[in-house]
């Protein structure tokens, strides 16, 4: 006749059931994930690169006289 309201079956809610996730996804370890840590390690590989460029500058402006001793 009229359908209840309660917890089981909200009605206007869009009814249905819930998205049946796989393990990983229960762990917090879904799809969006594995892109995170794509993000991160180009992240990462981009500031290891630019270190390397600012030591190799550094390194080129020391001159093997300027090593302190005399």
């Amino acid at each position: 006749m009229t359908d209840s309201k309660n917890i089981n079956n909200p009605v206007g809610q869009g009814g249905g059931q819930r998205k049946k996730l796989s393990r990983a996804e229960r762990q917090n370890n879904g799809p969006h994930r594995n892109l995170d840590r794509q993000d991160a390690a180009d992240r990462k590989a981009e500031l290891v690169r630019k270190m390397r460029e600012k030591a190799r500058g550094a390194e080129a402006t020391v001159t093997p006289d300027d090593d302190g001793k005399n």
